[in-house]
C-alpha cells in the first residue's frame, strides 16, 4: 500500500491510496481523494476488507498514515500486521512502486483532470483496464484463476456507498 500524488487542473492536490495484491499482481484498490488523513485511511481499509477480506500482513512505508495511532489500532484490533519498509528503501516494497510508476505514466500523467470526479472515473478505468486486459507474465496470464486459486473474491463482490462514491462508481 502506498500514496501517489498527483494535482486536478485547479491545483487541488490529488491524493490517490494505491493498494496492491503481492500475490496475484491485481490493483486491489486506487481511491483518490483530495486528502486521506489516518481517520480517513483506516475508514477506507474497512471499506475494501469488507469486499475483499482482511489481508494478514500490509506492507507500507513510513508515512505517518501508515505509522500513526489510528493505523496501528486498526491494525492491532483486526489482527493485521503491519510490515515498515526501511527509510530510504523503496525496493523493499518493489511491487507497489512499480505499480505506482505505471499507474504515473500510463494514467495520471496522460490526464487532465479537471475535478476530483474526472480524476475518479479515469482512474477506475485505468484499474480495470490493468486487472482484466493485461495479462500477468510470473502469472502465466491468469489473474482471476490465480486470485480464485488464493481464494480472493473482490470482483463478484458489489462494492458499500461510500466506496462507490470513493472510487467514482455511484
Amino acid at each position: 500500500m502506498d500514496f501517489v500524488f498527483d494535482r486536478i487542473a485547479s491545483g487541488r492536490a490529488l491524493k490517490c491510496l494505491a493498494i496492491v495484491d503481492d500475490a496475484t499482481h491485481e490493483a486491489v484498490a486506487v481511491i483518490p481523494e483530495h486528502a486521506i488523513g489516518g481517520d480517513h485511511l483506516v475508514r477506507l481499509l474497512d471499506e475494501v476488507c469488507a469486499l475483499r477480506g482482511r489481508p494478514s500482513i500490509i506492507r507500507t512505508d513510513n508515512g505517518k498514515e501508515f505509522t500513526g495511532r489510528a493505523m496501528l489500532t486498526w491494525a492491532h484490533r483486526h489482527g493485521i500486521a503491519l510490515r515498515l519498509i526501511e527509510p530510504g528503501k523503496p525496493n523493499q516494497n518493489a511491487y507497489i512502486e512499480s505499480f505506482n510508476g505505471r499507474l504515473r505514466d500510463e494514467c495520471l500523467n496522460e490526464h487532465w483532470f479537471v475535478s476530483l470526479n474526472h480524476a475518479r472515473v479515469v482512474i477506475r478505468a485505468w484499474v480495470r483496464e490493468y486487472n482484466e486486459e493485461r495479462p500477468k507474465k510470473a502469472l502465466g496470464g491468469r489473474i482471476d484463476e490465480f486470485a480464485g486459486l488464493l481464494g480472493a473474491h473482490g470482483r463478484t463482490i458489489m462494492p458499500s456507498n461510500s466506496l462507490r462514491k470513493a472510487v467514482g462508481i455511484a
